[in-house]
């Protein structure tokens, strides 16, 4: 999963030891980070603490705090991660000239495999709510800039004649998203078949394609 912390660069006019300093904070940031993410998936979310968290950095514990309030807003740094990477691929599908059904297909089966191989961790991650924007409020922008990456790939379809032109993109859109996150939502915590994400990713997908034929 790639990482959405790219590197500080100095501000102009700003003390070289001030930039030095903000550069220190956000790569001791991103080690809290990538640690307790560790530690989640050896572990277990429930049964990962902070103190385990801070020994593993050899830090203290008010040096946590003084990065996250909770052990549940590091987790919320991983949904913001997720929702990164789904802009990503979407955007890499924006660009393909493939046809809608193979692009949506694609999408939706490659991140399905990559949460089903991460089953612990993304399990804490729904459970949690941390990749649910009625919950976190500074997550919105991210879910509508997906929304809007999807919109235009199902945009693109209908000037192909590939999608029906009977609903308007922004409802389509809208519904795959729910579609697709309520299947991941159930997943992670249904014990009962079919027990792969891309097997019911898989359904779902083509469940959405036969509604969306012209």
């Amino acid at each position: 999963m790639s990482s959405v912390f790219p590197a500080r660069t100095e501000i102009a006019g700003q003390p070289p030891e001030v930039g030095l300093r903000e550069r220190k904070k956000a790569r001791l940031r991103r080690q809290i980070i990538d640690t307790s993410i560790k530690l989640f998936r050896k572990r277990g979310y429930a049964a990962t603490r902070i103190d385990d968290i801070v020994q593993a950095l050899e830090i203290s514990q008010p040096t946590f705090f003084r990065y996250f309030p909770t052990k549940d807003a590091v987790l919320r740094e991983v949904g913001e991660r997720g929702y990164a990477c789904i802009c990503e691929r979407l955007r890499s599908e924006v660009s393909s000239k493939a046809h809608t059904s193979e692009r949506l297909r694609r999408l939706y089966v490659t991140m399905a495999h990559e949460v089903e191989a991460d089953r612990q961790l993304w399990q804490a991650v729904v459970l949690s709510g941390a990749m649910d924007p009625v919950r976190s409020a500074e997550l919105r922008g991210q879910e509508e800039a997906a929304v809007r990456l999807l919109r235009e790939i199902l945009m693109q379809g209908q000037k192909r004649g590939e999608v029906t032109r009977t609903f308007p993109v922004v409802h389509l859109a809208k519904f795959m998203e729910g579609l697709y996150n309520t299947v991941v939502r159930q997943w992670a915590v249904d014990l009962t078949g079919p027990h792969k994400l891309t097997e019911r990713v898989t359904s779902a997908v083509e469940f959405f394609l036969r509604g969306i034929q012209p």
